[in-house]
């Protein structure tokens, strides 16, 4: 994780750790296989899978907690008061606006537009990761909303309308969209180009989770898991497509070995 990959200097990077690591052999190995451009791709990989594991925790610990204990009421309910007491009509037409990031209409939208530009490139494998992302993404968090069946916030008068509470739809639709849309756009990009995508994607949805809280819609845990079940879902689509690979049943080991052949390339 230390490590500027792909980068051809990253054992001078990763120098530190190595020396730290010098009395345990396996460490060593695995430090080793990781300075190695070629195992980029298995390494975003295997912390993909990292990312659903987690998501997957934090979701079933939430829904535990919201079902079984009152321990999260308190704080639920002081930050949706605080929301409640702080807004007026300006902040929550402001607010208003940032939650349309999270629409499934505009989403839809936003996802054919990114298709089309990619057909464009000469790409063609954008539409059905992009399909699994959001419609995947959508049909689990209904069936979690419909097991869970907890009621939303009281002092907005129209969230009454709109369904179980927990996990947020908008929140974790945002997560995994954006998280999706910057992996496709990443594709090429340079280093510093694909951080500003991902940053971009976790600040859009951590915008969306925070104005549905404001807007007294949703508690916060609700967010807190929309944006786990999101990010866990679009993580585990993309380890199934191969990460920037996009292409699905693509394995850590052809991803690797696929992602070699331009550093061989380069070599020649």
């Amino acid at each position: 994780m230390v490590l500027r990959y792909p980068h051809p200097e990253a054992g001078a990077t990763a120098a530190p750790v190595a020396h730290a690591a010098a009395g345990h052999s396996a460490l060593r190995r695995w430090l080793r296989r990781r300075r190695d451009p070629a195992m980029a791709t298995g390494l975003a990989l295997t912390v993909a899978v990292a990312v659903v594991a987690a998501g997957g925790a934090v979701l079933g610990v939430l829904a535990y907690a919201v079902r079984s204990s009152d321990a999260l009421r308190g704080f639920d309910e002081a930050a949706s008061r605080w929301g409640r007491d702080h807004a007026s009509g300006v902040t929550d037409r402001a607010i208003e606006g940032v939650t349309q990031l999270g629409e499934t209409w505009l989403v839809v939208i936003a996802g054919l537009v990114l298709v089309v530009v990619e057909w464009r490139r000469g790409r063609r494998s954008a539409a059905p990761f992009l399909l699994l992302v959001v419609a995947g993404d959508k049909l689990v968090t209904t069936l979690v909303k419909e097991l869970a069946d907890r009621a939303r916030p009281t002092l907005n008068p129209l969230a009454e309308s709109l369904g179980p509470s927990f996990p947020s739809g908008h929140t974790s639709t945002a997560a995994a969209f954006f998280g999706a849309a910057a992996l496709v756009l990443g594709r090429g990009a340079s280093r510093r180009g694909r951080a500003l995508l991902a940053a971009t994607a976790v600040g859009v949805a951590v915008a969306v989770a925070c104005s549905r809280v404001l807007l007294a819609v949703h508690w916060v845990s609700d967010v807190v898991a929309g944006l786990a079940l999101g990010w866990a879902w679009f993580a585990l689509c993309a380890v199934a497509f191969g990460g920037r690979l996009l292409r699905f049943g693509s394995t850590v080991a052809r991803a690797e070995r696929e992602a070699v052949e331009p550093v061989r390339g380069a070599g020649r």
